[in-house]
């Protein structure tokens, strides 16, 4: 990197460009930003409980299958019967205007008896005039579905069911109630939620009811919060209504509904802007979705008990000319949602907020093209930074910085409670003030140390070590993150748990201390790196910053030292009393992202990816097979100058792709001839493996096994070959073993 005003200047505009670039991506919904979104669910949470009427709506009243219903009429679910006679109440004895259920009616009510009754009809007592006479009379009061349709009949009553985006095994459960509109031709449903499968209504039921409609969400959140509740939903070639808005049109006498898109506004998209009814307008987002507009916390609408209006003692006035939503409340029914108002909110009163919302015109949204509006404001934001903060003192940028924050969340909360418009408060909030960040960085801190060594810069970054390599070399170096080629080395002390917790804690750091000196020395003697310690184990690579095209042979011959040093170490470590040491190494090259990364509090120049990981991996390999250091296919590859055992072809957790492992034994001229010929054995009872020739591969193995008892691998082989006589693979088997843990 260089530090000259000149680049200090080019690298402060592309910081800018590439922050705003970056914000405007997340705004069009191009690249999603989490972190991002979770602060705009913060804004938008903090904006909606800013806002709240905190009022009771006297229209609406939710008759609750609470505890106390529960305690006096017995456990959910009620009979039809039971349900027909709340019903019968509910409009003969209260006279409410407009009844909906927040469940669903699926199953056929089988309690009444009534099938065990013909049983004996046409069984013991078949002969019984008496018996047969009574059970006709009493047929149709035993016939609860029946009753409870017959109840439903000619009232305003909306059913409620779900949809699911899963395909069932039984994607059709009851009766769909009336679509809204037929798909065909309409093109926004592009945009709109697509069921799969449903669970609905009995069809008498749903015959007998008025409409129905929807009760589930399928537009959650990320973070399992309701925010937004589509009106609509697409099942095959029709269009379905969710519970309030089929509440909304039961009141309005089921008019049509008519759809608004951007062609009414000029544009050629025809995506949803929102709908229209009676001349009631409903703005929605292109799925069709609303922000639910809470009116308060729990308690917003007047709540009864269902067991007090079956027993008629709730006061008639109470419910008189309402609009009730039966649902469940109690705990155990599990009908509480997450909303931005209280992490535990009755399903039931969601629905009956955007009812009350319809009712009054009071929905909030995000009109599609409001897009337009952000976008200009993101690019004022960057071309204040860009070309205001830099020609004014700090003072005074300090100052424009504070009047654009306030005016923009002022803007903002204007849009969301005069206008009613949603619009992003995050993304213009955090842009300002990276921005400006950015600004600062450039303008008060780089540039007045831009003249000194390139070493003391570096050196707050990375360890002495690399900043000594690199202030001798003439390569350019930069701390940005990039991708090359490197070799990555992981190792691990063997049952240092067990260690650890028999030694003192100072005599476990000595040990660590002595450990970890001469294989760091190693490593740096090769070219290596030291990533980090993490307890008892090291990560290090080769490769960066220095280009080092011999990286793979470097790693392995910094593990065969560091085994070769173990073993000679291990009569100092019994001079003083200390544990056999043992050690597990794993090594692999690949493409990886190295550069500057962690936090403002702490950096650390590192290597992360796909290929660090299958390191890690290897390591862990090690002791299953018995073996000291494990490299994968591509470093044998890299490192020729070795001569290697091979060990499996293996899928390691996590990974689809097979690999080829292997044990590294030395470099090629120090390894005897009789160990090649064993080599080539290997090979042979290894190719016999894979083709399933069970007895020449196991004849190969037992020899071997005989040869070098101490060996892990042979006996390794062995007893997969008794498994795979016992359950063969299939005709096609790759040879692969797939590991299924660390």
């Amino acid at each position: 990197m260089q530090f000259s005003n000149k680049w200090l200047k080019i690298y402060r505009l592309s910081a800018c460009v590439t922050i705003t670039a970056i914000f405007i991506l997340h705004t069009a919904g191009w690249l999603h930003i989490p972190t991002m979104q979770r602060m705009e669910n913060i804004f938008y949470d903090l904006r909606l409980r800013a806002t709240m009427a905190n009022t009771i709506d006297p229209r609406i009243v939710i008759v609750a299958i609470n505890e106390e219903s529960l305690a006096m009429e017995g456990r959910w679910p009620w009979s039809r019967d039971k349900m027909a006679y709340l019903v019968d109440m509910l409009f003969d004895y209260y006279g409410i205007k407009l009844l909906g259920f927040d469940m669903v009616f699926a199953e056929p009510d089988t309690s009444s008896g009534a099938a065990l009754l013909d049983k004996l009809a046409s069984g013991p007592l078949h002969d019984n005039t008496e018996f047969l006479s009574t059970l006709e009379t009493l047929r149709p009061q035993l016939l609860f579905d029946e009753v409870f349709a017959k109840s439903l009949q000619n009232r305003p009553a909306v059913l409620g069911y779900f949809t699911s985006h899963i395909d069932e095994k039984i994607d059709q459960v009851g009766l769909l109630p009336t679509p809204v509109v037929q798909a065909d031709g309409l093109g926004f449903t592009s945009f709109l939620f697509h069921a799969k499968s449903y669970t609905a209504n009995l069809p008498p039921l749903q015959n007998a009811a008025l409409s129905g409609g929807f009760f589930n969400n399928p537009n959650v959140d990320q973070d399992g919060v309701y925010r937004k509740l589509p009106l609509l939903v697409q099942y095959h070639e029709h269009i379905y209504e969710a519970l309030s808005l089929a509440l909304f049109r039961a009141l309005l006498g089921l008019p049509e509904v008519e759809f608004i898109t951007g062609k009414e506004y000029g544009r050629s998209d025809s995506r949803l802007e929102g709908l229209r009814i009676e001349g009631f307008t409903i703005p929605v987002d292109a799925g069709a979705a609303i922000l639910v507009p809470f009116r308060g916390r729990q308690g917003s609408f007047n709540y009864i008990s269902a067991a007090n209006v079956l027993n008629g003692t709730t006061e008639p006035e109470k419910l008189k000319d309402k609009i009730v939503i039966i649902g469940s409340t109690a705990a155990g029914l599990l009908d509480s949602r997450a909303t931005p108002v209280q992490s535990l909110y009755p399903g039931v009163e969601v629905h009956a907020n955007v009812l009350s919302a319809l009712l009054d015109q009071s929905i909030k949204s995000r009109p599609n093209y409001i897009f337009a509006a952000e976008f200009t404001e993101l690019l004022l934001i960057s071309l204040l930074a860009i070309v205001v903060f830099p020609r004014v003192s700090i003072l005074v940028s300090a100052a424009i910085f504070g009047v654009v924050l306030a005016g923009g969340i002022a803007a903002n909360f204007y849009c969301w409670a005069i206008l009613d418009i949603d619009t992003m408060l995050a993304a213009p909030f955090t842009l300002l003030c990276l921005l400006y960040g950015v600004q600062i960085f450039f303008g008060f801190f780089l540039e007045s140390r831009k003249k000194k060594h390139l070493s003391e810069m570096f050196g707050q970054y990375v360890p002495p070590e690399i900043v000594a390599r690199m202030s001798q070399s003439d390569e350019a170096f930069s701390l940005q993150g990039e991708s090359r080629e490197m070799t990555v080395f992981f190792s691990d002390v063997r049952g240092f748990t067990t260690i650890s917790e028999t030694m003192a804690p100072h005599d476990l750091c000595e040990l660590i201390n002595a450990i970890f000196t001469p294989v760091t020395q190693v490593i740096h003697e090769s070219q290596g790196t030291i990533d980090k310690y993490i307890g008892d184990a090291i990560m290090a690579f080769w490769g960066a910053p220095m280009h080092d095209p011999h990286h793979a042979g470097h790693a392995v011959q910094s593990a065969l030292a560091i085994i070769k040093m173990l073993a000679v170490m291990q009569d100092e470590f019994n001079a003083k009393d200390w544990p056999v040491i043992d050690m597990g190494i794993g090594i692999n090259t690949g493409i990886m992202s190295v550069g500057n990364m962690g936090s403002q509090f702490r950096m650390a120049y590192t290597v992360m990816g796909d290929a660090v990981n299958l390191g890690s991996r290897l390591e862990g390999l090690t002791k299953q097979y018995g073996v000291k250091i494990i490299v994968s296919e591509t470093t044998q590859q890299a490192a020729p100058g070795f001569i290697y055992r091979e060990l499996d072809r293996v899928r390691v957790k996590g990974k689809h792709k097979p690999i080829t492992i292997y044990e590294p034994l030395g470099a090629t001229p120090g390894v005897a001839d009789e160990y090649r010929q064993y080599l080539d054995l290997l090979d042979h009872g290894l190719q016999a493996y894979r083709q399933q020739q069970w007895d020449s591969a196991c004849a190969i193995f037992q020899g071997l096994s005989a040869e070098y008892p101490d060996d892990k691998l042979y006996a390794l082989y062995l007893a997969r070959i008794d498994i795979y006589r016992q359950s063969p693979p299939e005709a096609d088997w790759d040879g692969v073993f797939t590991h299924t843990s660390k």
